[in-house]
């Protein structure tokens, strides 16, 4: 292993549903992201990048464990359930010599679980299950009582009047500096400061933004104004969901005009976080260590954003499981710069690339795979051919198969099939499962290889079936 101070500090930003697409450097028309931009000038982009169960609990799973759903348990949302992994991706640098620090949305049960991190600075949002049951919330958050200090006793995260998981919009009440995603990048800055110079760092910055509530600073959402939004996709399939609803705190507007609004803000949301990590790099480069600092910026999920009428994740479509994911490097290694890469991968891969950034061993139980050798330009030949993803959500329980140029979608309990060519309909508008039987029956196939033997029932005989009950945590980890 090489000595401590040549090893790469890491710094792994993670951002909560924000979707695929909305990020200059990936063409969209309208979002203003110029700093992710330039890093991506030093870096490389993962085009095809998914949320195998894409909503926040099992995704953080997923990337911290580097394990598929299927092993780590978690294949769709329930709170409450005990993390008990013996190993993770913070625990293995820790092990490595490198000095871990997380800052932000950690979503794990207890709440203060470190999940191998020699500390962390919590903040998971708004927080329904413990307002309910917990008699002090400064147990269960850091933010808050933050925020109160500056702001006075009665102070509250949902002083904007907005529910945690609604599409009306308003603009922060307070101060920029005193939103949560201000109060993420300045914890991570002030661990800069604090850090063991000794030792390389690993760095976890973690935003709940651009998750509801729908409340950027002022200025930001007024950026937006005016600005020509693109046309929403409306598939030909659409009429297959209800209206959403995400809760009578957090309503969904269908009024043409509230919906614009709430996709204006959702990208003001992504912007303040843009420039927020402006605040980092400088940072960075201000105590010496840019130079010798690997970034991730991905995403947990992505967010539907009104595409085809629906909102939120959980779903198979690209709106809410593709993901944004991007690695920049420092000069001194020898990757590809401003490169795009198409290979299907996912969360799970994470933990794996970065341990092969640290030269740390990945343990053989690991399921995902290092990144690095596509950074630097290879394709690897035994590269997987495609992703399964899955959320169990009720009545829309779902499963999907793609490999970056079809994605073939089972709903569990109607049985009902859909297929898309992502490469000549990238918004999923044309389901061509009736025009394509044979590209059908292959991803079928594929998928029936991957439920097989899961506890579910979902296949018998070889075949799918549908109606089998869904369940959100698997039984090994009950």
């Amino acid at each position: 292993m090489p000595a401590s101070e040549n090893r790469p500090n890491i710094v792994f930003v993670n951002v909560d549903q924000w979707r695929w697409d909305c990020l200059g450097y990936m063409g969209h028309s309208c979002v203003e992201t110029p700093h992710l931009d330039r890093l991506f000038n030093d870096g490389v982009a993962f085009s095809n990048a998914y949320a195998a169960v894409p909503s926040c609990i099992a995704a953080r799973a997923s990337f911290m464990t580097g394990l598929t759903p299927r092993s780590h348990g978690r294949v769709g949302y329930r709170d409450r359930v005990p993390w008990n992994y013996d190993i993770t991706l913070a625990g293995l640098l820790a092990g490595a010599g490198y000095h871990t620090q997380a800052v932000g949305k950690m979503h794990v049960h207890p709440a203060r679980e470190l999940l191998g991190f020699h500390h962390v600075v919590l903040h998971d949002g708004y927080l329904h299950t413990h307002r309910r049951v917990s008699g002090d919330l400064k147990l269960v958050d850091d933010y808050l009582p933050w925020l109160r200090q500056h702001c006075g006793p009665a102070a509250d995260y949902i002083d904007t009047g907005l529910g945690c998981n609604g599409y009306v919009v308003r603009p922060w009440v307070y101060d920029d500096m005193l939103h949560p995603s201000a109060w993420v990048t300045s914890q991570a800055v002030d661990f800069l400061r604090r850090r063991d110079p000794r030792k390389p760092f690993f760095l976890f910055a973690s935003y709940h933004r651009p998750h509801p509530p729908i409340d950027p600073p002022r200025d930001y959402l007024a950026m937006y104004e005016g600005k020509p939004l693109p046309e929403l996709p409306d598939g030909d399939w659409t009429g297959m969901f209800p209206p959403p609803n995400r809760g009578i705190d957090s309503p969904c507007p269908l009024d043409r005009a509230q919906i614009d609004r709430a996709r204006r803000g959702y990208y003001a949301q992504i912007t303040f976080i843009d420039h927020q990590l402006n605040r980092l790099i400088h940072a960075l480069h201000e105590y010496e260590v840019l130079d010798n600092t690997v970034i991730l910026f991905c995403a947990d999920h992505g967010e539907m954003l009104f595409d085809h009428g629906l909102v939120a994740k959980a779903l198979p479509y690209e709106g809410a499981a593709a993901i944004p994911f991007m690695m920049r490097f420092p000069r001194s290694m020898k990757m590809q710069r401003a490169a795009k890469v198409m290979a299907p991968v996912e969360l799970r891969d994470v933990l794996p690339t970065l341990c092969d950034v640290a030269g740390v061993a990945i343990p053989e139980a690991i399921e995902g795979r290092s990144l690095l050798p596509f950074c630097r330009g290879e394709t690897p030949a035994d590269w997987r051919e495609y992703l399964h993803g899955e959320h169990a959500s009720g009545a829309f329980s779902n499963h999907w198969i793609t490999d970056g140029t079809w994605k073939y979608a089972w709903y569990s309990q109607s049985g009902t099939e859909q297929l898309f060519n992502l490469r000549n309909d990238p918004y999923e508008c044309h389901d061509l499962s009736t025009a394509e039987p044979e590209v059908l029956a292959m991803q079928r196939q594929r998928l029936v290889a991957e439920l097989t033997g899961r506890e579910e029932g979902y296949v018998s005989d070889g075949a799918l079936v549908p109606g089998r009950p869904a369940t959100a945590v698997l039984s090994h980890i009950r």
